[in-house]
């Protein structure tokens, strides 16, 4: 990921209405496969500034190993108390097979050079426990790239189907595969297909404040979803997609 979007995520990401909204709808999705299930070490692959790690933390319980390829992210954490961070790289993890209870992911893949996702998809599983679960988001559809995807640094894009499948061939079973971010998908279009082609805008990041009522307004419809997908009705389309899965015991 490009370094500068760092910051740009650590003064965004509590309060923005996309953070705030795909935490709802992650959380949401994760709510009925917790129950009874033995969580404990849990593994965030690509943890950004590490906010997320102490989001599992603070709402479960979970002891989340936080591990990031750039230094970038990793002081945004150590500023937040993230207690346990890690150097390392996604495609070569630095930890035994069979190491945690569960692994997070979290538009991070999307960051791999096409052809080589399967990587990270392999390490995640080799270091997941069997019976454990596969926590995995991404960008989706090629047609919603953007000025933003192109300032992150992001490299490829996925359907339902080829991510479905990239789960399957590191021997997860999918448990869930929805698409988020789909009822502002007309608002999306307008913006990535017509409007930014016609300006010649640079690269640029998207993480940026709007006012409130434009927050509460975007925020509301993540919040529609999470109520969809909480309720077990995956998402035809979408901006992202989400899947949780589980390594076969």
């Amino acid at each position: 990921m490009n370094p500068a979007e760092f910051a740009n995520i650590a003064r965004a990401e509590q309060k923005f209405w996309w953070y705030r909204g795909q935490r709802k709808i992650l959380h949401g999705l994760l709510a009925p496969l917790l129950p009874d299930r033995p969580i404990r070490h849990v593994l965030e692959a690509g943890c950004g500034t590490g906010y997320q790690a102490l989001c599992f933390a603070q709402q479960y319980g979970w002891a989340v190993t936080a591990l990031d390829l750039g230094w970038q992210g990793l002081m945004h954490g150590r500023e937040l108390g993230v207690p346990r961070l890690v150097q390392g790289d996604l495609a070569t993890l630095p930890f035994a097979s069979a190491s945690f209870d569960a692994v997070a992911s979290l538009d991070v893949i999307v960051h791999f050079p096409r052809g080589q996702e399967w990587r990270a998809f392999e390490e995640l599983a080799r270091v997941l426990k069997p019976g454990g679960l596969f926590i995995v988001r991404v960008s989706a559809l090629d047609a919603l790239r953007s000025l933003h995807s192109e300032f992150a640094g992001e490299r490829q894009r996925f359907t339902r189907r080829r991510l479905s499948d990239q789960a399957s061939l590191a021997g997860i079973r999918v448990l869930r595969l929805t698409y988020a971010n789909c009822l502002l998908l007309p608002v999306a279009l307008a913006k990535f297909r017509l409007w930014e082609p016609l300006s010649r805008q640079a690269p640029a990041s998207g993480v940026q404040p709007v006012s409130g009522w434009l927050d509460s307004l975007l925020h509301s419809a993540l919040r529609a979803e999470a109520w969809l997908t909480g309720r077990g009705i995956d998402l035809p389309v979408g901006q992202s997609l989400v899947l949780i899965g589980e390594k076969p015991v």
